[in-house]
């Protein structure tokens, strides 16, 4: 009897060892991914600085996409995994993205202050190729929506500016990355806009549509000049200063009637 208890014993034991058994014949079909969103960032830093503060610093990404001839991708995380590129950050009111986002860092030193303005620095050809083929599969597995596909500075407009206004987002939205507001109708929206502007608070309702994070003051504040100038420097990047106009405006209205 002692052995039939002990070999029990070392059964029960087994079983417990090996962890629960599940029943795997009943999967719902109401889930969808955890991964929501793409967010794109310029590094400030050469290659070599880049890989090392982004695996052995207190930032990282799932990818880096170098500035050499080919633009390699280093794949730094897995996508299952949560990197640390977003911080603080809100879009479409879902709060601290680095729990439902890709980050997707590319080499290139973002701008110089010099005597006569700010230079920013472009993107080069083979970075955008490589960005592109990147996107297309990531959203492909994960059911991300090109929409989806964001930058730094519109999740966190009060302190960051990358990928900056020479980002190539129009060459994306080409691509069927993202959106891109038609011009035409721009055109007929702005001149409606020119002799009738809209409020500020019109201003902060669409931007809040869009997905921006807005104060909903009806003045315009700091915050929202800040929000307002990430938003143009992304629609349009030739005039990025923050101040609401007619432009702006129809880019607005244009980009939420497709939503």
């Amino acid at each position: 009897m002692k052995c039939l208890a002990l070999i029990a014993s070392i059964l029960l034991l087994a079983g417990c060892a090996s962890g629960p058994r599940f029943d795997t014949s009943h999967p719902s079909v109401n889930y969808d991914s955890r991964i929501q969103f793409v967010v794109v960032h310029y590094t400030s830093a050469s290659l070599e600085r880049s890989l090392a503060l982004l695996t052995h610093g207190e930032v990282s990404s799932h990818y880096l996409i170098g500035d050499d001839d080919k633009a390699t991708i280093y794949k730094l995380i897995d996508e299952n995994q949560r990197a640390w590129h977003a911080g603080e950050s809100e879009w479409e009111g879902r709060t601290w993205l680095n729990s439902s986002s890709i980050g997707i860092e590319i080499v290139n030193p973002g701008f110089k202050d010099t005597p006569t303005g700010r230079l920013w620095y472009p993107y080069s050809e083979a970075q955008t190729q490589a960005l592109i083929v990147l996107l297309k599969d990531i959203c492909q597995r994960n059911g991300i929506n090109p929409r989806n596909i964001i930058g730094h500075s519109d999740i966190a407009p009060l302190r960051k500016l990358d990928p900056g206004p020479l980002f190539p987002w129009k060459r994306l939205a080409d691509a069927g990355l993202g959106v891109w507001p038609n011009a035409q109708t721009v055109a007929r929206y702005q001149a409606q806009f020119a002799s009738q502007p809209p409020s500020i608070s019109w201003f902060q309702n669409e931007l809040a549509r869009l997905g921006y994070s807005t104060p909903q003051t009806g003045e315009l504040d700091v915050a929202t000049r800040h929000v307002l100038a990430a938003f143009q420097m992304r629609y349009r990047p030739s005039r990025f200063d923050g101040n609401p106009d007619a432009e702006s405006a129809a880019i607005l209205q244009t980009l939420n009637q497709t939503k």
